[in-house]
């Protein structure tokens, strides 16, 4: 049997593949190998990938390929662009497209090899536009794989660095662990149905026989922990402040965005796709680990006085929030926690991207030295009050208490009000940090950043200051498509 390819349905992460091919082949034949040449080669790859997806979303309908029919033992589609893909897609373009921009800002110095660094950025992009569109076992572990291996070269590349090696040592062993687990959790699966595809795990796990509820349990169980690692939940957290903090700037960002988004797809594929069945098993399991994933986050946050280890906390804590809804079975829990994830996004990556341009005159990067940064670069210290008052939920950072509110109503419409307490008690957590790191940045003082600029990141803290204002003043754009 010939399958037919829908090349429209996969225009994206195919052109995310070809420009990565086209980046290497350019490393290696231009005569000079400039590193702005060559980020601006991967930024048109990722905008075009971007323009491909708003073009299927306003075309409308749903696209599928890689189908088997049902005559020769399949029954379903390994892609499927849907509503939930393009969004999750938007999401993840549109992060790439900043991470691109810092990673130009970072490569500037050409310390690090621009041609395998983009090439790995694009790769990892690939990965994760593919895994929203993802609906059977095999593709979805490829796909969160792809987006995951890349990232050990990406903190690696830093070469001579012992806290980046450190750093991908470390994300190399997680990665390893969670995807054995997650294995065996879908071996299981694979036995006791005898389908990889989603579609048709839910009806196949209705009918297997009673005996085998216990396997069922042990294999959800698994799955749930396997993603737990990708989205650092508790109890797989421990390995973020350490990457974060040893890995480059850009690669924190893009495990702090696009990554947990990557994963944050695969498990809402998985949970409501392939197990809704299973609902009672794995939803109490869910609200209990969103649950100590926001108290360890922000409570571990408290602690830290370099930059980017809060940031690292905070999105372990910004986790437990988007899990949270996901708990609650039925409703409009996926679209509640894809709208914090959308949301999120634009926050933390201005914030990161701030914190990248204080990095360049202050290596250590501690609270410390953002004291007094008003009073020598204004918009920047501005900038980045606003995506922590965002983060936080207080005014005028509205896109954050929007999304607060979004997850929140959800938890308390689906009955868990122990959760929403605990949820309400960690925002109130949250404030003491946030708050903290933004007096820094009005509290008359030397400041540890000078006026050297760097283009591509003033443009990538721009564009997150626009998003997130966009977000503030019309919420609706997000939450109606996420809807």
């Amino acid at each position: 049997m010939i399958q037919s390819i829908d090349y429209v349905a996969i225009a994206a992460p195919l052109i995310l593949a070809l420009v990565a091919g086209a980046v290497l082949l350019l490393d290696a034949f231009l005569p000079r190998r400039t590193p702005g040449v060559l980020g601006l080669v991967t930024l048109a790859g990722v905008v075009a990938a971007f323009g491909v997806v708003v073009a299927q979303a306003v075309g409308g309908g749903e696209r599928r390929t890689f189908c088997v029919p049902a005559s020769l033992g399949g029954g379903g589609c390994s892609f499927v662009v849907d509503g939930f893909t393009l969004v999750l897609s938007g999401l993840l373009l549109g992060a790439g497209a900043v991470v691109v921009l810092l990673s130009m800002g970072e490569l500037a110095d050409r310390r690090i090899p621009a041609g395998e660094w983009y090439f790995l950025l694009l790769c990892a992009l690939a990965g994760a536009v593919l895994l929203p569109a993802a609906r059977d076992l095999a593709t979805l572990v490829v796909a969160l794989e792809v987006v995951s291996l890349p990232v050990f070269a990406l903190t690696a590349l830093k070469r001579y660095d012992g806290r980046a090696s450190e750093a991908a040592l470390k994300l190399f062993l997680v990665s390893v662990v969670s995807t054995a687990i997650m294995l065996f959790g879908i071996s299981l699966l694979y036995g006791l149905t005898g389908t990889l595809y989603l579609e048709r795990l839910s009806a196949a796990l209705s009918s297997t026989a009673p005996g085998a509820s216990g396997a069922v349990s042990v294999a959800v169980v698994l799955v749930l922990a396997g993603f737990a690692f990708k989205v650092a939940a508790v109890p797989f957290h421990f390995w973020a402040g350490d990457v974060y903090q040893g890995a480059p700037v850009p690669v924190a960002a893009l495990l702090s965005v696009v990554s947990k988004a990557a994963g944050f797809a695969g498990l809402i594929l998985i949970l409501t796709t392939g197990l809704p069945g299973q609902a009672a098993v794995w939803g109490p399991v869910v609200a209990v680990v969103a649950a100590l994933t926001m108290t360890a986050g922000n409570v571990l946050a408290l602690r830290q006085r370099a930059a980017l280890r809060l940031l690292a906390w905070s999105s372990v804590a910004q986790s437990g929030y988007i899990l949270a809804p996901l708990a609650v079975i039925g409703g409009r829990a996926v679209s509640a926690s894809v709208a914090y994830l959308v949301i999120y996004a634009a926050m933390n990556l201005g914030a990161f991207a701030v914190v990248m341009l204080v990095s360049r005159t202050a290596p250590r990067n501690e609270l410390d030295d953002y004291r007094g940064l008003a009073s020598q670069r204004p918009g920047t210290a501005v900038a980045l009050g606003f995506f922590l008052v965002c983060l936080a939920g207080l005014p005028p950072g509205l896109a954050g208490l929007f999304a607060k509110v979004v997850v929140f109503r959800e938890i308390v419409a689906g009955g868990l009000g122990w959760l929403a307490v605990v949820m309400a008690v960690n925002t109130v957590i949250g404030l003491y940090y946030y708050i903290a790191w933004t007096a820094q940045l009005f509290t008359p003082g030397p400041a540890g950043v000078s006026r050297t600029r760097s283009v591509p990141v003033m443009v990538a803290v721009g564009v997150a200051v626009l998003v997130t204002l966009a977000f503030c003043v019309a919420p609706q754009l997000v939450l109606s498509a996420s809807g």
